[in-house]
């Protein structure tokens, strides 16, 4: 089978549908498709890289085949910068899509969003290829959420209008839990007969994360503060789907005690964080720029515990990506945010971390205190995390779900 991947980013970049499309790709490869992988030069961190056009990540067999576009290396710290970026790759995208010969099924992504429209333009052509939109994040609803634009307003209820004919367009629809299902089908009144809609998780790799104690300590946890401290990990982007109030709230109560707040990534709130840290002096609240994929796994290494929140409006609107890692290498999780939400439903499920709400720090202290001594409770924790790792979140186990839906989608197996 031929299968083409739309995704913005790729490995080696650090962002997580990067490595998630990767391991897909080379899943498919290894079982005898042939992959072609579209993504832009651009990085999530919005550094362009050199080099040629295609590059090869898979040795001689070129297979996947990765067609690296052309970025203009804007980033996306601003609205105007972010929209030049996705501009470029829909361009490109779509360029690539009309010349590419036949595919029997295209999967697309949502960065950047809508970019699902490009493959329409690879069937009008090409009649009998099937389309597989793999939602990582609902548009326009966090854009409605966040409060960038009205949900009542005309911009949104053109956005709603596409996503509707983008529904009556493809051929299957993948999400990460079941509350983004609950949302999409509702809003979008999808008929499960006519779109087969899947749910399939988020995961990390087994070979990167082998086991517990496998993985080096960071090389700059001493020079950042993290000696003899019991270190509380946000790992990833702070964006308008998360929000940190209590968590600051929190430093302030633990700040005489050897506990510390790090924050590695970038984002729309990081300068909310920065500004917290600096106004009441919070030593314990450390914040670090993004590192790549494999540093990422040795700051995990430093880390006791990891900290994961979610703005209450994004239930189903956005799953956390950082989950899977943070289990994979056994941290014990701090959730905050709505409860139904995948990282919620995890914790209830394994009993690996601690589900709390905004509106508790209270709650948030009393963990943090009680998981400090480091005893039997803790160990069976990070046991249980790194169980539900295995059990759910590795590439092992939703690899065949992938698999499942794609044989469906088989020239020979039409619907």
């Amino acid at each position: 089978m031929r299968i083409t991947i739309i995704n913005k980013f790729y490995k080696p970049d650090f962002s997580p549908t990067a490595h998630l499309c990767a391991i897909l790709a080379e899943d498919r490869a290894k079982s005898g498709d042939q992959v072609t992988v579209v993504a832009s030069r651009g990085s999530y961190s919005g550094v362009a890289s050199k080099g040629d056009s295609v590059v090869n990540c898979s040795g001689p067999s070129s297979n996947p085949k990765v067609l690296r576009l052309w970025s203009p290396g804007l980033g996306k710290s601003a609205i105007l910068r972010r929209l030049l970026e996705y501009g470029a790759f829909y361009l490109g995208a779509a360029r690539s899509m009309i010349l590419l010969p036949r595919q029997d099924v295209i999967v697309a992504l949502t960065t950047p969003p809508w970019i699902v429209i490009v493959a329409w333009l690879h069937k009008l052509l090409h009649p009998r290829a099937k389309i597989v939109l793999w939602n990582m994040d609902c548009y326009p609803e966090i854009a409605e959420r966040s409060g960038l634009i009205s949900e009542t307003g005309p911009l949104s209820f053109f956005l709603r209008w596409v996503n509707r004919r983008v529904f009556r367009n493809i051929h299957q629809l993948i999400v990460l839990d079941e509350a983004m299902k609950k949302l999409l089908v509702t809003r979008y009144e999808i008929d499960p007969k006519a779109l087969p809609v899947s749910v399939i998780p988020n995961f990390e790799s087994l070979e990167m994360f082998p086991g517990i104690g496998s993985v080096e300590r960071w090389g700059q946890a001493s020079r950042v503060g993290l000696d003899g401290k019991f270190v509380v990990l946000y790992l990833g982007n702070m964006g308008v789907g998360h929000e940190f109030g209590v968590v600051v709230e929190a430093a302030k109560r633990l700040s005489t005690e050897p506990v510390v707040f790090l924050f590695v990534g970038d984002g729309s709130r990081r300068k909310e964080l920065e500004q917290a840290r600096d106004r009441y002096g919070l030593s314990n609240l450390i914040l670090h720029h993004y590192v790549d994929k494999q540093t990422s796994s040795s700051v995990m290494a430093s880390a006791d515990m990891a900290l994961i929140t979610m703005s209450d409006s994004m239930l189903g609107v956005m799953s956390p990506s950082k989950l899977h890692s943070n289990l994979a290498m056994g941290l014990p999780i701090l959730y905050i945010g709505p409860s139904g939400s995948n990282v919620d439903q995890a914790i209830e499920r394994y009993s690996c971390g601690f589900s709390l709400r905004h509106s508790d720090p209270d709650g948030i202290t009393l963990v943090i205190r009680k998981l400090l001594k480091k005893g039997q409770d803790y160990a069976e924790i990070r046991a249980r995390s790194r169980q539900a790792f295995e059990n759910e979140f590795s590439e092992l186990k939703t690899m065949p779900l992938f698999a499942e839906v794609l044989s469906k989608l088989e020239p020979h197996r039409e619907r």
